[in-house]
């Protein structure tokens, strides 16, 4: 079995400003490969139970797991083996899935930010007339806004719900009156980007965010889908950033608190645990994808409350739990392939809060 790295590096140069948690926040140097750790040992952890976590992570074919702690590496796995055959490490790439669409939230806030568009705007008015099967005045009313939540009121019971073509968005029902988890009207919001900044979303996404905080990663289209591939440290960046509230070290990479707390807190009244295409734990109820169906209770009920997440197919996680300093990175295959798989998520984290003593 492999065990956890925990490897210090000495000489690496600190950065740290406050952290939520109460600690030194600290950041890894951009352009550099050295990371601060920080050993369960000394933050008093159950490290006995530590093979137990690995045992789980490995028999579920995870290639990455990370665990911050204010911002330095608690815990770093690798295993299996990456696309290209060789065994899976710090500097292989792997798909964000749909725990992707975070990025792209954070790309619409920062457009906004540069007052290249506002998420009130019609989508229209940045991807033309007849985006839709719908009628003018039925698109008209399909606003960013309504993207960002999951709110189009378009029908994902279309045979390809991935699929961007006019044809293959229909109407359902009035935007902002139902809830739906549906891929296509999201990956059409790089589009929406790109139309308002004149770039392409590649180079506007590396220059705006990547480039910020030396985040490695390109995006690519798979099919339908505009999907994001970066190594697992890169993920573990982002959400560095997000637990400082969009600041690397002192330095804003965007700095509108108001759009960065709407991101990571209820967006609408239809699904209380969903944001700007962050997920959302500890609300009263819960809706997932494909499931028309609202649960009572937590989505990961062995989650701190206040943890919001990124989530993709096959487990693809970004947890962040600020008042913890912690951020919580896994990527790899699972066993089902559920869009947001919330029970092995909360399988990782019931082993987790062992090892955490929790």
């Amino acid at each position: 079995m492999s065990v956890f790295s925990a490897l210090m590096f000495i000489g690496c140069s600190k950065k740290e400003v406050p952290a939520p948690s109460g600690a030194a926040l600290y950041f890894p140097a951009i352009g550099s490969s050295m990371w601060e750790t920080t050993s369960p040992q000394s933050l008093g952890w159950n490290t006995d139970a530590l093979p137990e976590l690995v045992s789980y992570l490995e028999q579920n074919n995870t290639r990455a797991f990370l665990l911050l702690k204010d911002g330095k590496i608690v815990l770093e796995h690798y295993s299996g083996t990456a696309a290209n055959g060789g065994a899976f490490n710090v500097g292989s790439n792997w798909y964000w899935a749909s725990a992707g669409k975070t990025l792209t939230a954070f790309m619409v806030g920062k457009a906004q930010e540069e007052g290249l568009l506002s998420i009130n705007d019609k989508t229209s008015k940045y991807l033309g007339a007849n985006w839709t099967s719908l009628s003018a005045a039925q698109e008209d009313q399909i606003t960013i806004r309504h993207q960002l939540t999951m709110t189009t009121g378009l029908d994902e019971r279309v045979p390809n719900r991935d699929c961007t073509t006019p044809a293959c968005l229909t109407y359902r029902a009035a935007p902002g009156t139902r809830w739906a988890y549906h891929n296509a009207p999201y990956t059409l919001l790089s589009k929406v980007i790109e139309s308002s900044t004149n770039q392409n979303y590649n180079a506007y996404f590396k220059s705006r965010l990547a480039d910020k905080i030396g985040m490695n990663g390109l995006w690519q289209h798979v099919g339908d889908n505009h999907v994001y591939f970066s190594t697992a440290r890169s993920m573990a960046r982002f959400g560095l950033l997000m637990l400082n509230k969009g600041k690397w070290e002192n330095t804003a990479v965007l700095n509108d608190a108001a759009y960065i707390n709407a991101m990571v807190n209820t967006s609408q009244s239809l699904n209380l645990s969903y944001g700007y295409l962050w997920w959302l734990n500890g609300k009263p109820s819960f809706m997932l994808p494909s499931v028309p169906t609202v649960f009572p209770g937590s989505s990961v009920p062995d989650a701190p409350a206040e943890m919001y997440a990124a989530m993709g197919k096959n487990g693809q996680f970004l947890n962040v739990v600020p008042s913890q300093g912690l951020v919580l990175v896994r990527m790899g295959e699972a066993p089902g392939d559920e869009e947001v798989p919330v029970v092995f998520l909360n399988e990782i984290w019931k082993r987790l809060n062992v090892v955490m003593k929790k």
